[in-house]
């Protein structure tokens, strides 16, 4: 067989996920052959042609992201600010929104000498690694309760200290448990948390619904129940002048903002929108010393 043009490839695969209800077909398809290429989505116009088994495992992959199994999930990886991740069956994928919640952590703590930092529900460890690397001098904890995700973030976390990076300590444990790190009370300078908030029985997308772990996505009737056990530990592990940031539903604009404003501990709470002007995250501040 003849070699084909790339493009031809690209654009044959864009039609089968469009077809499939992929909401950025072309996206999807420019990322899938440079992964099958081994190289990055912004060489592939210097590549004009392709042999004929580089088609064939483009349309095998893109016949799995029709299925709408998860990109990431299929490329193996998923990028969070500076750190990409492995990902895989039972571990959330990153979301790009929540690039805004590191963004705001690490401005909080700028000006913040050795500062300790603490991720709750961490997944794949995308949120406490980020913080590392764009903080080398930070103290990094993480969080995570459920077995199948812990197997992804031991993987990430060893992989960073393979690459000469300083070590996240890691503590597999349930940010419900009411013990929980008492060796940090009112040490913590940053708490990071993106956990699970969607209300039970809201419909999601099929790759959220087939593929995401359900115990990382639904977070109670009202989607609250870990978000409200997050507030209580934060007032107890921020030190004075801390700052925390809670990524929520869309529906939780008033909702989780009045839980910090209940604590008169916390001050300073203030509602953020996401890139699609979504209410997204929530943060505040540990009533500093008078």
């Amino acid at each position: 067989m003849s070699r084909l043009p790339l493009r031809v490839a690209i654009a044959e695969s864009e039609r089968g996920l469009a077809a499939a209800g992929v909401a950025s077909p072309r996206v999807d398809a420019e990322l899938l052959a440079a992964h099958v290429l081994g190289t990055q989505r912004a060489k592939l116009p210097m590549i004009p042609l392709v042999d004929p088994p580089v088609v064939a495992r483009l349309q095998e992959l893109t016949g799995r992201r029709a299925t709408r199994e998860p990109l990431q999930y299929i490329l193996g990886t998923a990028v969070l600010g500076p750190v990409e991740v492995a990902v895989g069956p039972g571990v959330f994928v990153p979301r790009p929104e929540t690039e805004l919640l590191l963004e705001w952590g690490l401005g909080a703590i700028r000006d913040v000498r050795r500062p300790v930092v603490l991720d709750l529900c961490t997944g794949t460890g995308a949120l406490a690694l980020a913080v590392a690397v764009s903080r080398p001098d930070a103290q990094v904890h993480a969080v995570e309760a459920d077995p199948a995700a812990l197997s992804w973030t031991r993987r990430n976390l060893d992989a960073h200290v393979t690459a000469g990076g300083r070590p996240v300590t890691l503590h597999a444990a349930d940010v419900r448990w009411p013990d929980l790190l008492v060796e940090l009370e009112a040490r913590v300078d940053l708490v990071l948390c993106n956990p699970p908030y969607v209300p039970d029985g809201t419909p999601v997308p099929p790759e959220v619904e087939r593929f995401d772990p359900p115990d990382a996505v639904f977070g109670g009737l009202d989607g609250t129940e870990i978000i409200q056990a997050v507030v209580r530990g934060a007032t107890g592990w921020l030190r004075h002048g801390g700052s925390l940031a809670i990524e929520h539903d869309d529906t939780h604009a008033e909702t989780v903002p009045a839980l910090l404003r209940r604590r008169r501990t916390l001050a300073d709470v203030t509602e953020h929108r996401d890139l699609a002007d979504r209410p997204r995250f929530v943060t505040a501040r540990r009533v500093p010393c008078a």
